[in-house]
């Protein structure tokens, strides 16, 4: 009885271990399935610009909130604390007219940030004439090939409905136009004007509206990033404030693209620890507007020349062909390289351990240019490091698979035949037959590679490529919601091709006008290019006297930048300094521009009772505290991990003379 109860016993087992492999078997099976799947239909979605993978490394616990090197890092501008956003009306500012004076359709070209300044003009234009305005059309995108059909044009990249609910008290808007005025657009018989670059209110009243009144609707092509001009008359400052509810309350991103940047925040601060966003601005086009191709090598170099050749023969840029871009980047009209920035991060105290989140779309010169960057900071990340290819593709919708007619690997050459006519006639010997020519196969010649060394005409854009365009609105909405979000923000460059604001520009606007304490720097790209010269042979060793240099500069620059931005970016885009229209000042204005420095933010106004109640005043020890900068290794040593190999800074420097000097200098320029 006993040997008959283990065999049933030995039995079961057996059949449980079969069990257990077949369903390993059928596991092992599903997973090789997936993972081709995935690599055959997701992985062509994903940018090409994947930089390194989030495997966040420190050294060290992050230093307590309330020390004096934390609060020089991260810690909030003092001289801004009391800004606040208002973009509510002041004046008289009835709602829309029942009675609208026609439909306006708008159709906008260009990038992220062309687009975004676009739609807030475009509203304020139609307010002018107390229009109606159809959904703006974003060409970008519908005009591209394969984009999934789940989201067309604006609700590709916004919330329509969010859109329409937030601006009710200011334009009327309706997704559509009427069907007696879809046909007529179908024949093309509807006025279509295409707006001028920054144009005046008079433009609008003087050559629009009476158009607009005889034939019910007008059509807008918007192409330069912006059909309105940036500084209005002072009448015309209720416009202003409209500028800001669209841009930072009416734009919200469609749910999935919010969805999905607020869960890489949430991953960026799951250490604890806060995080800088860097937008290196490195596009083809910027580069080649100023003429900075020598800062790259080999193909790149020829491809920014092309784009400059390019733009010269349409007459966008009208200097020179060749261009000494040294010379340019002394200037200070080239990007800083991230090499550059991250040894001004270094410089200025951040640890290398230090969260670098890298935004903007797509870097040109792809990853090599980032290493430089990810060799100082440890922990470099972009959207691809902090989310799967699964939720990427989430926002792309359902799309056309068009990879499958494109050869994935190439193809074999077949030998050449010869003639028949050479095989047949007269008698040998006889002179060769002419070289086939070389083959060339579609993956060689339709992408970039191909045509550089071949042609001095750019080929048109694949399928691919302009599925690609449209992908990067997606990608730049993300970069956008996590930049303006960053404890810390740096921009490489606040220009674009045209020579306008560029996605920087946006970011810093919009850090301005929602939480203007954060800290951004605006670094001048010629003084930094003067300091790095000075160390450039010596790096390595750099002396305490040029870090303190770099030091003073940066915390220098967030205030400084300000009154350069209003000098130079506002008068081009609104919405890169929205101050002091958008917001109002919860302390005394005259204290706040004694503080800032005069003409940084203009007169700003005195906030409303519950505005300065809600905040609360600040007690007197936190106005007088100084931030005393600690002698910490990461200021000495910035390209050294361990605080143990510490180099010295000025060898006839003793510590304390060091620290009298370090107190003094925060007594001139420092945060109070």
């Amino acid at each position: 009885m006993k040997g008959k109860g283990e065999m049933v016993l030995k039995s079961r087992m057996k059949w449980v271990g079969l069990v257990g492999m077949v369903l390993s078997a059928f596991s092992l099976f599903t997973h090789f399935f997936l993972a081709r799947f995935t690599q055959e239909g997701i992985s062509e979605f994903q940018s090409s610009v994947t930089i390194f993978s989030w495997r966040p490394v420190f050294e060290h616990a992050i230093f307590p909130p309330n020390s004096p090197l934390f609060r020089r890092l991260w810690g909030p501008v003092r001289q801004l604390e009391s800004l606040h956003p208002d973009a509510n009306p002041r004046q008289h500012y009835p709602d829309p007219s029942l009675q609208s004076n026609g439909f306006i359709f708008v159709r906008i070209q260009g990038g992220f940030h062309e687009i975004r300044n676009s739609i807030c003009d475009v509203v304020v234009v139609a307010r002018l004439l107390n229009a109606t305005l159809v959904i703006p059309e974003i060409q970008s995108t519908t005009s591209s090939k394969g984009i999934s059909s789940q989201f067309k044009s604006f609700a590709y990249l916004y919330s329509e409905d969010h859109f329409i609910t937030a601006l009710s008290r200011d334009v009327k808007i309706v997704k559509t136009l009427p069907r007696n005025l879809k046909g007529a657009r179908r024949k093309k018989e509807i006025p279509r004007f295409k707006a001028p670059y920054l144009a005046s209110p008079y433009f609008y009243r003087r050559h629009v509206l009476p158009v607009l009144k005889k034939h019910l609707v007008v059509e807008l092509v918007v192409s330069d990033g912006g059909c309105m001009q940036a500084v209005l008359p002072p009448d015309l400052e209720e416009y202003q404030r409209l500028r800001c509810r669209v841009a930072f309350n009416a734009l919200r991103f469609r749910m999935e693209v919010q969805d999905l940047a607020t869960k890489i925040l949430q991953r960026l601060r799951a250490p604890g620890r806060p995080f800088i966003a860097y937008y290196p601005g490195m596009t083809r086009e910027a580069l080649a507007y100023y003429g900075c191709a020598e800062l790259f090598q080999d193909v790149h170099n020829e491809l920014i020349e092309h784009k400059r050749s390019w733009m010269r023969r349409r007459g966008i840029i009208k200097g020179k062909l060749s261009v000494n871009s040294e010379e340019q980047r002394l200037n200070g009209s080239c990007p800083l390289m991230p090499e550059e920035v991250g040894i001004l991060l270094r410089a200025h105290g951040y640890s290398w351990d230090t969260i670098i989140y890298v935004s903007g779309g797509e870097v040109f010169g792809g990853q090599r240019t980032l290493i430089p960057l990810h060799a100082i900071f440890e922990n470099v990340v972009d959207r691809t490091s902090l989310s799967s290819p699964w939720e990427l593709n989430r926002l792309y919708g359902r799309e056309i698979n068009v990879g499958s007619n494109y050869p994935r690997s190439p193809p074999s050459i077949s030998k050449e035949q010869k003639p028949d006519a050479w095989k047949t006639d007269g008698p040998r010997p006889r002179p060769l037959p002419p070289p086939p020519a070389r083959p060339k196969y579609p993956h060689n010649i339709e992408g970039w590679w191909g045509w550089v060394a071949e042609s001095d005409i750019e080929p048109e854009s694949t399928v691919m490529e302009l599925r690609t365009n449209a992908h990067k609105l997606l990608w730049e909405a993300i970069d956008y919601f996590i930049s303006v979000e960053a404890d810390v923000f740096i921009p490489g460059f606040d220009r674009d091709g045209k020579g306008h604001p560029n996605f920087a520009s946006l970011v810093m606007g919009h850090r301005l006008y929602q939480s203007a304490s954060l800290k951004t720097y605006r670094p001048d790209r010629r003084e930094v290019a003067t300091l790095l010269a000075e160390t450039r042979d010596h790096l390595y060793q750099a002396n305490y006297t040029w870090l303190r240099s770099i030091r003073r500069h940066l915390r220098k620059s967030i205030l400084d930048g300000l009154m350069e931005a209003s000098t130079t970016s506002k008068s081009i885009s609104f919405l890169s300094h929205p101050v002091p229209e958008c917001s109002c000042s919860r302390q005394d204005p005259a204290q706040l521009q004694a503080q800032v420095g005069g003409g940084g933010l203009g007169a700003v106004q005195h906030c409303r009772g519950w505005m300065r109640s809600e905040s609360g005043m600040q007690s007197k020890d936190k106005q007088n505290e100084e931030d005393g900068d600690e002698d910490d290794p990461t200021s000495e040593s910035f390209f050294k991990y361990s605080s143990e190999n510490r180099v010295e800074g000025s060898g006839d420097m003793n510590s304390k003379e060091a620290i009298l000097l370090n107190d003094q200098e925060e007594l001139d320029g420092g945060e109070r």
